[in-house]
């Protein structure tokens, strides 16, 4: 996993370090209680019982070690970004599409955390990237896929 800076709200480091305990006490625990159950079985090399467990140990130190790596490489940014005038991670904006009648409401945050459907843009995405450091009235020209698209920032949470 690379070591580039994760940026983590507050919310979402609680969040990952929350699923890193459990992982670490729960979880880990029943997954070698069911490597010890399935080794009773018999043949090892023929036990599937057996290697699914071992799939499954696998699967939960990986994530064990991917969360111990995000929280490690992770700044928190602070919510809202109040008193900027600038786009930077942690701001709400709202933007318009030029050519349309809507408007859209996001919150620029880490890769981790993105999610459209609510809103949440993250830094890297070709959209996030070209917004940040700008300033609300300027207007944005994004490449996309499906081509160029310009929009303009209203205003600035």
């Amino acid at each position: 996993m690379p070591t580039d800076t994760q940026y983590l709200t507050a919310e979402k480091f609680a969040e990952l370090e929350k699923e890193l305990n459990f992982l670490k006490t729960e979880r880990r625990k029943e997954v070698a209680e069911h490597l010890e159950y399935a080794k009773k079985l018999g043949d090892l090399s023929e036990n599937a019982e057996y290697h699914q467990a071992r799939e499954e140990q696998a699967m939960v130190e990986d994530r064990i070690h991917r969360l111990e790596e995000l929280l490690k490489n992770s700044s928190l940014i602070q919510k809202g970004g109040e008193g900027k005038d600038v786009i930077t991670i942690g701001t709400t904006f709202r933007l318009n599409k030029n050519g349309d009648n809507k408007s859209y409401l996001y919150t620029i945050v880490g890769s981790e955390e993105s999610d459209m459907s609510s809103g949440k843009i993250s830094n890297l995405s070709p959209l996030g990237s070209a917004l940040l450091g700008h300033k609300a009235g300027d207007s944005v020209v994004v490449n996309t896929p499906k081509g160029t698209v310009s929009y303009t920032i209203a205003h600035i949470k």
